[in-house]
Order: C-alpha cells, then sequence, then structure tokens
C-alpha cells in the first residue's frame, strides 16, 4: 500500500524570510539637513548674539546701516533660528526615523531633494529681504508673498513625501513618532494659508486682507500654534523616537502617548488669544484663550512625563552619555515653558509679563532648552551613525553640554529679573497719586546690566555650539558615509491577523484617516474663535471719528513697518491706571479699523506709541530720529540718519491705495489719481513746521512721512467719552 507524504507546511518564519524585500535608506538627505542644521544654527545664533548685544548699547548697530540695526536684524535672527536651525532639524530628524518606522525608502528622492534645496532657497531669501526692509511685520511671519508662496510649494512637497513614505510602509502600525509628523504637516500648512493672505502691491510689498483686532486674532492663532506645531509637535514626535533609541528602552507608556497627542493638538489651536489679553479684543475671546491655555498643562506634561520615565533604571547610562543629559534638559524645558506659558496666561500674571523681557525668557527657556538641546541629541547621536563611528570626543560634547546649560542659566535669569523690574517700575506710583518713574526710559536704564548678562549667557551658548560643529567635523572626518544604507524587512500581510484590538489601533493602520481626524481636531477651535469675531459687528465696533490715514500717513507708516520700529514699541494702551497715566485713554477696537497690519507689538523695549501723536513737535521727531541721544539721553535706541536724505517711493502712492479700497478701506473712488497731491500738500505743512524750528528737510524724504505717522497716531478720539462707538 502506497500512502502520500504530505509535505509540512511552512512555518510562519519561514513564510516572513521567504517574503523579505531588501532596499536602501536614503542617508544622502539626512547629512544634507544635518550639515544645513549646523550651519545655519551657527548664523541664527551670531545674529542673536549681536541683537543681543544692541540691547546693552546703541554703538552696536554696526556702522549705523540701515541692514544692521536691531529692528531689521531681530526677524532675521528669530526666522533664522525658528524655520533655518530648528526647521532644518527637524527634517533631519523626519527623514531618518521615518524610513526606519516604515521599513521603506523615502517616496521619491527627486521630492526629496527639492524639499531640501527649496527650503535653503526660502531661507536664503529670508536673509536676503529682511535686513533691506521688506516685512509684513507679522510675528514669525515677517517673509513677503513671494517667499510665502515657497513656502506653500515646498511644504506641499515634504507632505507628498511623506505620505507617499508612509502609504508605502511595511510596517502596518504607525508609531507615535509618526502621529506627530502628520498633525504637523496638516496643522502647519492650514496656519500658514490662513495668516499669510494678503494683497500684493509690488513683489515686495502686500498688505494682509484682515486689519485690526481681527487680523491680531489671526496672527496670534498664527504664532502661538507656529511654536505649538512647528517647535513642538514635530520635536515630540523626534523625542518618542530618539529618546528610546538613545537609551535603548521602550517608550514608558503607550496610553499615555495616546492621551498626549490627542489632548495636545486639540487644546492647543485655541490658546492663541492669551497673547492678547487686556488688548481690545474681545472679553470673550480673552477668556477662551486662558480657560485651554491652562488645560494645555495636562497633556504637555504627560509627554514631558513619557519621556523623562521612559529613562527609569537608566540614570547610570545618562551620568554618562552626553546624548542623553542633552535629552534630559531639553524634555525637563519642554516641562517648564509649558507650565509657566499656562500659568503667564493667567491675566493677574499676564498683567505683569505681558510686554516685558519676562515673556523674553519664557520664549528662550524652549528654545534654547526644548528646541536646541534636543537638536545637539540628535546631531550627537545621529551623526556617528552616518558615519559608521564613534563620536570624536565625548568629553567635548560634555563640555558643549555645561556650558550650554550655563549660558541657558544666564540668558534667561537675567531676563526674568528684568522683566519683574520693568513691570513694577511701570506700575509704581508715588504716595501722592503720580507715577514714580515717569520717563520711561528710566526702566531701560536700570536694567542694563541684566541684558549685558544675558549677552553672556548667549556668548556661551554660541562656544557650546562652535565646540559641536567641530567635535562633528572630526567626527565626520574620522568615518566613511553611507549614502544608501541597505536594509531589509518583510512585506507587510495585506490581511491584518494581529490580535491586539485595542481601540487606537483602527486609526494607527490609516494615515489617511488620521491626518484628516487631526485636520478635524485643530479647525474646532479655529472657528470657535474666527467665526464670532469676523462676522458679529459688536465684536469690533467702529467709531465715527476713526478715518482711514492720508498717502503721506500711509507711507509713512510703512516705513515704520520696514525699519521694524514694532519690534521694541507697542501701540496698545492697556487699561490699567498706570498705562492710562503714563500714555493717555485706553485703545479702543475701532481705532484699529484700517490698521492692515496691526501694529500692537509684543514687546516695550521703548514707550507705548498709539496716544504719541501730538505729545511732541514735529522738530522733536526728527531730532529723535536722527539722533536718539539728543532727546534721550542713556537710549539704546539706534539712529535713523538715512531718513533724513532717503527720497519717498511716491510712485508706489496710487497703488498703495487702490490695495487698500479693494481691503475695504473707504478712499473715495477715483482718489489713488490725486493722492499724490495730497501727500505734498501735507508734506508741505511739516517741512514748514521744522522750517520754524531752524531745520530744513526737503519734502519728498522718508523722515517727513515717518513724522506724519507718528504725529497721526491716537489722535482720532482726543475725548472718547464723547465718541460713541456705534
Amino acid at each position: 500500500m502506497i500512502t502520500k507524504v504530505q509535505q509540512p507546511d511552512l512555518s510562519q518564519r519561514q513564510k516572513e524570510v521567504r517574503n523579505i524585500e531588501h532596499f536602501e535608506y536614503d542617508n544622502a538627505v539626512v547629512r544634507k539637513f544635518a550639515i544645513a542644521t549646523t550651519v545655519w544654527g551657527l548664523v541664527g545664533m551670531l545674529v542673536g548674539l549681536l541683537v543681543a548685544l544692541q540691547m546693552t548699547s546703541h554703538i552696536f548697530n554696526v556702522l549705523e546701516l540701515p541692514q544692521l540695526t536691531f529692528g531689521r536684524l531681530r526677524p532675521l535672527h528669530t526666522n533664522a533660528v525658528i524655520f533655518a536651525f530648528v526647521g532644518n532639524g527637524i527634517f533631519m530628524g523626519v527623514y531618518y526615523s521615518l524610513q526606519r518606522l516604515c521599513k521603506t525608502r523615502m517616496f521619491s528622492d527627486v521630492l526629496s531633494n527639492l524639499h531640501f534645496w527649496g527650503w535653503q532657497l526660502i531661507i536664503v531669501s529670508a536673509a536676503l529681504t529682511l535686513p533691506f526692509g521688506f516685512s509684513s511685520s507679522k510675528e514669525y511671519a515677517e517673509l513677503e508673498w513671494p517667499i510665502d508662496i515657497a513656502i506653500t510649494v515646498v511644504w506641499v512637497l515634504f507632505g507628498i513625501n511623506m505620505l507617499g513614505t508612509i502609504l508605502k510602509r511595511r510596517e502596518r502600525h504607525l508609531y507615535v513618532a509618526i502621529w506627530f509628523y502628520l498633525a504637523t504637516w496638516v496643522t502647519v500648512a492650514v496656519l500658514h494659508i490662513v495668516n499669510n493672505i494678503e494683497l500684493p502691491v509690488s513683489f515686495f510689498k502686500s498688505y494682509p486682507v484682515y486689519a485690526g483686532v481681527q487680523d491680531a486674532l489671526v496672527q496670534w492663532w498664527y504664532g502661538h500654534n507656529a511654536v505649538a506645531f512647528f517647535l513642538t509637535t514635530p520635536v515630540l514626535g523626534l523625542m518618542y523616537y530618539f529618546i528610546p533609541k538613545a537609551a535603548n528602552r521602550p517608550i514608558y507608556s503607550y496610553r499615555l502617548s495616546i492621551i498626549h497627542f490627542w489632548g495636545l493638538i486639540f487644546i492647543y489651536i485655541w490658546a492663541g488669544p492669551h497673547h492678547l489679553l487686556y488688548t481690545a479684543l474681545p472679553d470673550w475671546a480673552q477668556s477662551l484663550g486662558t480657560v485651554f491655555s491652562v488645560m494645555l498643562i495636562a497633556p504637555s506634561w504627560g509627554g514631558m512625563l513619557n519621556g523623562l520615565l521612559t529613562l527609569r533604571g537608566a540614570w547610570d547610562k545618562v551620568r554618562e552619555e552626553p546624548v542623553l543629559k542633552f535629552f534630559v534638559v531639553a524634555v525637563t524645558a519642554y516641562g517648564m515653558a509649558t507650565f509657566e506659558g499656562p500659568m503667564l496666561s493667567l491675566k493677574s500674571l499676564n498683567a505683569i509679563a505681558h510686554y516685558t523681557d519676562w515673556i523674553v525668557a519664557h520664549v528662550h527657556v524652549g528654545a534654547l532648552g526644548w528646541n536646541g538641546f534636543i537638536t545637539f541629541g540628535i546631531l550627537y547621536w545621529l551623526i556617528p551613525k552616518l558615519y559608521k563611528t564613534k563620536l570624536h570626543s565625548t568629553k567635548l560634547a560634555n563640555f558643549h553640554f555645561w556650558i550650554g546649560t550655563l549660558g541657558i542659566v544666564f540668558y534667561v535669569v537675567p531676563l526674568y529679573w528684568a522683566g519683574w523690574t520693568q513691570s513694577l517700575m511701570w506700575k509704581e506710583f508715588t504716595p501722592d497719586g503720580f507715577l514714580k518713574y515717569p520717563n520711561f526710559l528710566e526702566t531701560v536704564i536700570q536694567i542694563l546690566p541684566m541684558y549685558k548678562l544675558r549677552a553672556l549667557g548667549g556668548a556661551l551658548y554660541l562656544v557650546g555650539v562652535i565646540t559641536m560643529i567641530y567635535n562633528l567635523a572630526k567626527t565626520m572626518g574620522a568615518g566613511t558615509f553611507q549614502a544608501n544604507e541597505a536594509a531589509s524587512a518583510p512585506a507587510m500581510e495585506k490581511k491584518y491577523t494581529e490580535k491586539d484590538h485595542h481601540w487606537h489601533r483602527w486609526i494607527e493602520r490609516r494615515p489617511v484617516q488620521m491626518t484628516i481626524w487631526s485636520c478635524v481636531m485643530i479647525l474646532v477651535g479655529t472657528i470657535v474663535e474666527f467665526v464670532p469675531t469676523f462676522l458679529v459687528q459688536s465684536n469690533v465696533p467702529t467709531i465715527s471719528s476713526v478715518k482711514p490715514y492720508t498717502p503721506l500717513e500711509l507711507q509713512g507708516r510703512d516705513i515704520y513697518v520696514e525699519e521694524g520700529c514694532y519690534t521694541c514699541h507697542s501701540q496698545m494702551v492697556r487699561p490699567f491706571r498706570s498705562e492710562v497715566a503714563r500714555y493717555g485713554d485706553y485703545s479702543k477696537a475701532g481705532e484699529f479699523i484700517y490698521d492692515h497690519p496691526f501694529q500692537w507689538g509684543s514687546k516695550r523695549t521703548g514707550p507705548d506709541l498709539h496716544r504719541v501723536g501730538g505729545k511732541y513737535p514735529d522738530s522733536w521727531h526728527y531730532k529723535h530720529m536722527f539722533d536718539p541721544r539728543t532727546m534721550s539721553p542713556g537710549s539704546i535706541m539706534p539712529a535713523y540718519p538715512w531718513l533724513i536724505t532717503n527720497k519717498l517711493d511716491t510712485a508706489s502712492t496710487a497703488s498703495k491705495i487702490s490695495a487698500m479700497q479693494t481691503l475695504g478701506v473707504p478712499y473715495p473712488r477715483g482718489y489713488e489719481h490725486q493722492a499724490n497731491q495730497d501727500l505734498m500738500a501735507q508734506a508741505q505743512e511739516i517741512v514748514k513746521s521744522l522750517k520754524n524750528d531752524e531745520i530744513a528737510v526737503e519734502p519728498d524724504t522718508e523722515i517727513v512721512a515717518l513724522i506724519a505717522y507718528l504725529q497721526r497716531l491716537g489722535t482720532d478720539i482726543k475725548n472718547a467719552e464723547k465718541v460713541p462707538d456705534k
């Protein structure tokens, strides 16, 4: 009898071996972003050190060149550090981790390279335009409209490449880091597009479609969430990948990561109005921002604890490994910043902190500690991996850690002290009921030692960065770079066979749905805050006496923006006894309906200017701009002598008036054709006024337009109680 011998079934292991696929990781694009991170980090921090020195003395406004004044360099510094240093660092980490989490090469090498070179072109464009005064003046969104379009294109290319990679992955489930990458991409896209809807006037000039209160709300919805979804969520994704890798331990809690992710992206988007407390923004919006800001503590600290508790039992390794030291301080700084931020959104504390250096200190805890240190840790871990070698010097890395930490302390502690000093001096009254320090400059002179210590802290931090660059360069020189790293993994099974039926697994297997739900989460808060502010007229009441700017004042306002005056001066008198006594009647929402963009400011290095109109004669403003020390001895404000000789671009007046008409500013029909006649007539009046004080100036110069704008500020409602809102 012949029996049929059955062939044994292949074991699961044999099936996996048979289905193994071989591919290569693209390390070349990771290296490009790593090099760009270090180069732009050095540039951005050098500019940062220069602007810190400019805050100690006017002599650091080098050669009195327009391109090197504080007002123009400060936006360059913030853009260089945020989008060039941290941005390139994020892309470096995403391109490295995403390929390995998905077990596949990036979707397209062409898109990877277009992303890299496009991003560097955007950074170079920022470096070439911001120092020359081409700025929209909106915090973290100063770049003009052609560059905004370029950012949109490059961001879309990045998204296509990322989603394409995820869709062709060999791992079914999406690791937590990828959740944060997806939420970052969709939210930044929404933020960038909505905030940068603007009407071009020329190739390097535009006006936002929003005005006054509405523009302020949109800007700080963007500004706060640019910090949230560009400087926080993608870096949290990197934290979830690189800390477990460096520590060789799994993340502490999967469930905590779920709460952290969904709680963070839902709550964060509501918190923007806390930047506008006690301003002309409607009270309901301010309160909404405060409530959700306080709620942010829960998911933020959930993420911090998840990162730190991953290192449980590995503290001996932390003491030995500089990479883990950087990570620990970075996550701790994240926890500090995300506790302090909600606390500062409480009105009682915000009344003290806003417009002071306390806010600058708070921001730099996150920037230097959280963003900077986690980027340094990733670089120290990643470069030896890419070059198949050991780090050149652990001692130098430890030196970088300690001098960087010392730099942070010397940077932020004096600024906390400066902030408290400013606020207390601004608010102090004598027993007779008068301001004890009526001269704003007294507060500036008092905190100059703190500014010098801040510059010292920045210098120490920069020494650490230079040390890191040397250490990494030596590491690269000792190793061998492998542009295409061989890898293999089994093909992803089409049929779901896992036993883990946790509810969150459903969405983890569906990247498109996760992206859509992330978008829904951030749109809820956006719609709730925007719709009433834009559609309910009582939220932005008009005032009958408020009229559009004259052509000369409009030109002067653009010069004010060009010179970056908004970086040091606010235009928002808050309803405090001290501010009303110092500046005049508090600011009303209806006063800003023709302001494209708004100019409420975020820091007072100089006094508020909203009621400065008519306070001084024209000659005072002329002398003050030519040499501030003649009017304000001891001032750290740079001089602006070029305004005396620069010719006003009157050829642009008609197009600017036409743009304003398009935006709803009620200039008469056809007014653009006679605008320059009115401009020159008003200019001649100012020239005549200056001549009476023995100052000769041409009517078609920039100083005349700027004086016209400054003399207009706050003069529409001299007797506010007699001009009811309608």
